[in-house]
C-alpha cells in the first residue's frame, strides 16, 4: 500500500477523533456555546480532511486513467443502475434485520446525525456530501481496492464492510453495511473509477438526509411497515 494510503487513513481517524478535545476545549471556553462549537467544529474539520485526503490523491489525478476505466457516459449510467441496486440492497437488508432478527428499525447512527442537521440545516453537507467522498476513498479505493489485489473479491468486500460498520459503530447492523458495501465494491470493480460508488453514495446519503428531514419517525416507521408488507406479506 503507498505511503499516501496511510496518511489518508491517518486523516480520516485523527478527524474522528478530533471531536473528542474539541468538546473538551468547548465546554472549558465556549460553554454557553458548547453545542455550536463542537458542530461547526466537525463541518471544518470534515472539510479539511477532504482537502488533505485530495492533494494527497494528486499523483493519482495526474496519472491516465486505467486503459480499461470507463468514459463519463458509462460511470453517469452505472451511478444511475447503482443507485437503484443499492437502495434495493439497503431496504431489503433492513427489513431482514426487522423481520429475521427482531431489530428495531432505524440506525442510531442515522438518528444522531439527522437530530444534529435539524438543529444545525448547515452540517447536511457533511452527510450528504463530504463523507461519501471521503469513505468511499478509503474503504473502496484504499481499503478494499487494496485487500481486493490479494484476495477474492467476495472477501475484500466483506472485509472492507466489516472495517466500514466498525468506524460507525454499528457492527449489529453489518448486514446493511456489507450489502451496501458490496454494491459500492462492485461498482468500483466494474468501472475502475472511485467516482462512480462516491455518486451513488452521495445520492443515497442526501436523499436519506432529505427524507428524514422532512419526514417525522412515526411516518417513516410507516413506510417501511409498507415495505415490509409488500416483500414480506403480513
Amino acid at each position: 500500500m503507498p505511503n499516501r494510503y496511510w496518511y489518508i487513513i491517518l486523516t480520516y481517524i485523527l478527524t474522528q477523533l478530533s471531536s473528542f478535545p474539541a468538546a473538551i476545549i468547548a465546554i472549558r471556553y465556549f460553554s454557553d456555546y458548547y453545542t455550536e462549537v463542537v458542530i461547526y467544529w466537525s463541518i471544518f474539520s470534515f472539510l479539511l480532511a477532504l482537502l488533505i485526503t485530495l492533494w494527497l490523491l494528486k499523483p493519482e489525478m495526474r496519472m491516465q486513467s486505467h486503459r480499461n476505466a470507463s468514459s463519463i457516459g458509462h460511470v453517469i449510467l452505472w451511478a444511475i443502475i447503482g443507485f437503484f441496486m443499492a437502495y434495493i440492497v439497503q431496504v431489503s437488508a433492513s427489513l431482514i434485520e426487522i423481520r429475521v432478527f427482531g431489530m428495531e428499525a432505524g440506525s442510531e447512527n442515522t438518528q444522531g446525525i439527522m437530530e444534529i442537521a435539524r438543529a444545525f440545516p448547515l452540517f447536511m453537507i457533511v452527510p450528504a456530501i463530504i463523507a461519501p467522498i471521503l469513505e468511499e476513498v478509503i474503504f473502496r479505493k484504499v481499503i478494499f481496492g487494496s485487500l481486493y489485489k490479494r484476495m477474492n473479491f467476495f472477501l475484500a468486500a466483506l472485509l472492507s464492510s466489516l472495517v466500514f460498520g466498525a468506524i460507525h459503530g454499528e457492527l449489529q447492523h453489518i448486514l446493511v453495511y456489507s450489502s451496501m458495501g458490496f454494491v459500492f465494491a462492485y461498482l468500483y470493480v466494474k468501472t475502475k473509477r472511485i467516482l462512480t460508488p462516491i455518486i451513488v453514495h452521495a445520492a443515497l446519503n442526501t436523499m436519506t438526509v432529505l427524507a428524514q428531514y422532512s419526514l417525522t419517525p412515526e411516518e417513516i416507521q410507516q413506510q417501511l411497515d409498507q415495505l415490509q408488507m409488500i416483500l414480506f406479506g403480513g
